[in-house]
């Protein structure tokens, strides 16, 4: 795990903030089962997001870009 993120976590459990997302619930619910959080952080959390409707993902991932041919941009002349 990344310092940078190791922080992350221990300000977020500061905050008390609520899950935004359902990917963010199920993270977060994987790293209680890993013991990287304890219960009580994990079930603040979950207390204040309350019955929330909560979207799958904050930020779709975006989607793969399709791929076209390269356009012709003039014919080939045909020589004199």
């Amino acid at each position: 795990m990344r310092a940078g993120r190791t922080s992350w976590l221990a300000f977020a459990s500061l905050c008390l903030m609520p899950f935004k997302s359902k990917a963010q619930r199920r993270k977060f619910a994987q790293l209680l089962v890993e013991g990287k959080i304890t219960d009580d952080q994990y079930e603040e959390w979950n207390r204040s997001t309350g019955k929330k409707v909560l979207p799958e993902r904050l930020h779709p991932k975006a989607s793969a870009k399709k791929t076209s041919l390269p356009k012709t941009t003039a014919k080939k002349r045909a020589k004199k």
